[in-house]
């Protein structure tokens, strides 16, 4: 087997085992077992533990990305629309687990930001990214008359971002999605009326 391949499988397998028992709960040999190579591959791909846990903030950040490309960055479609689907995406993301894993992001922050400055500073650019295409939306249903002009997009996208992160959080705790609906409903009704 190729140094490549077993390179993929820790961090395939690593991010599973990370999402699922928290960066502190996965010990190195838990991932190396899910990954089914030796204790040695890990050494040999990764200078430490934190180096592979910046690898698999970026993994997470791919599929994110694809998420914020399809749904809030995709301007052939109304902002708004591209906004709920944006919530809807990550629901169903945390869906497929009954909300046992909660958002990656928000985990490593609640869990790992205190222990790794490399890893605090990097999930700090994550978000502002992640906050950047939220408000590229907003500004956009300004522009679309579909938000009023002078709406205060940088603002509600920051707060989006810590009311999402927030409700993941509590949803992952109740193993139920209704955290990101009562936020969606009433960021519908409320906040973006």
């Amino acid at each position: 087997m190729s140094k490549h391949s077993n390179r993929e499988k820790i961090l395939a397998e690593g991010l599973r085992v990370v999402h699922e028992r928290g960066f502190a709960g996965a010990s190195v040999r838990d991932i190396v077992q899910a990954a089914g190579v030796p204790q040695g591959s890990f050494t040999n791909h990764f200078a430490s533990k934190e180096a592979f846990g910046l690898e698999i903030i970026d993994r997470y950040l791919a599929t994110a990305r694809e998420t914020m490309r399809q749904t809030l960055l995709d301007d052939s479609r109304p902002p708004l629309d591209r906004l709920a689907a944006y919530i809807d995406a990550g629901k169903n993301r945390l869906n497929q687990d009954h909300m046992r894993n909660g958002c990656l992001f928000g985990n490593f922050t609640a869990e790992a930001s205190e222990h790794s400055e490399a890893i605090r500073r990097r999930l700090l650019e994550v978000f502002a990214e992640i906050e950047h295409a939220l408000a590229h939306c907003l500004h956009a249903a300004v522009t679309a008359g579909e938000l009023p002009p002078g709406f205060a997009c940088d603002d509600i996208a920051a707060f989006l971002l810590s009311s999402l992160q927030g409700a993941n959080l509590l949803a992952k705790a109740q193993r139920d999605p209704a955290p990101v609906e009562r936020l969606k409903r009433l960021l519908f009704t409320t906040i973006l009326r």
